[in-house]
């Protein structure tokens, strides 16, 4: 599970809906830990004088991080909305520049770069695309790395959906995006490789995973704005999505304490370009 899946029928469309939202993403949603660009480096030798890709900036969240490595990043981020906000908050960071295009369809202009990332992006790409592309604007030696997200939950803790899945099935019934997250044991036991997305087969060496956990607490009015920020939510009627958020953000302040958390296992997945 991750936090917003996608399927080839659904990934334009859904791809779209965090442009509508970028002060709201970029407010609510999940930063990675500074450990996970810590092993970055380290796996693929960032330094100073390299040049990365980052494919789906969005607000620029992880693009931050990358930037204090010491590398250049060149960004590029499909949403007109999210690419200029990632600009006014990358705009006092020299060596990030911020381009306004799908991966699929950018201009390269010829140039290279040592590490592609994508950070809770490449999911939206369409794979039969996205894995030449990546291989091809990567040097010899390169990497591709993916970070991510997955929601999960351990046995005893509070967790919201289990304890709102009446008020989901009341105000959307049936959806097949409801269910309780899996168990965060589960989920390091069966994540290995390039998790759920479609792999490079042989243009990419396997994928070495690592695993750092992230949480997030949250008032009910918190809560709702998080899941706001989510395509399973966003792809909601107005008139669903806002009164089946309000009954949750009341569910939580009402029987939780006014305090939820939401729990994820962060993932650095990165594989070295073959050939």
């Amino acid at each position: 599970m991750t936090d917003d899946p996608a399927t080839p029928a659904s990934r334009p469309a859904l791809g779209r809906v965090f442009d509508e939202v970028p002060e709201l993403y970029d407010r609510v949603r999940p930063g990675y830990p500074g450990a996970l660009f810590a092993d970055l480096a380290a796996l693929t030798g960032l330094d100073g004088t390299s040049e990365v890709l980052e494919v789906g900036c969005g607000t620029g969240q992880a693009t931050r991080s990358l930037a204090a490595l010491g590398c250049r990043v060149t960004a590029v981020e499909p949403g007109a909305g999210m690419a200029a906000l990632a600009r006014r908050r990358l705009a006092g960071l020299p060596r990030v520049s911020v381009e306004q295009a799908a991966f699929e369809e950018w201009d390269d202009r010829g140039r290279r770069f040592d590490v592609l990332v994508a950070a809770s992006s490449w999911h939206w790409v369409d794979p039969a695309v996205g894995w030449p592309r990546a291989h091809r604007v990567l040097r010899p030696g390169g990497w591709t790395a993916l970070l991510g997200h997955v929601v999960v939950r351990r046995p005893g803790e509070p967790e919201v959906y289990a304890g709102t899945a009446d008020l989901h099935e009341r105000f959307s019934p049936g959806n097949p995006g409801w269910g309780r997250p899996p168990l965060e044991d589960d989920v390091r036991a069966t994540g290995e490789g390039w998790g759920a997305v479609a792999g490079p087969g042989p243009l990419f060496g396997p994928a070495t995973t690592r695993w750092y956990e992230t949480v997030q607490w949250f008032d009910g009015a918190g809560f709702a704005d998080l899941l706001r920020s989510t395509s399973l939510y966003r792809a909601l009627a107005p008139d669903v999505r806002e009164p089946l958020l309000d009954a949750v953000a009341e569910r939580i302040r009402t029987r939780m304490g006014d305090r939820a958390p939401r729990r994820y296992l962060s993932v650095l997945r990165a594989g070295r370009r073959a050939g």
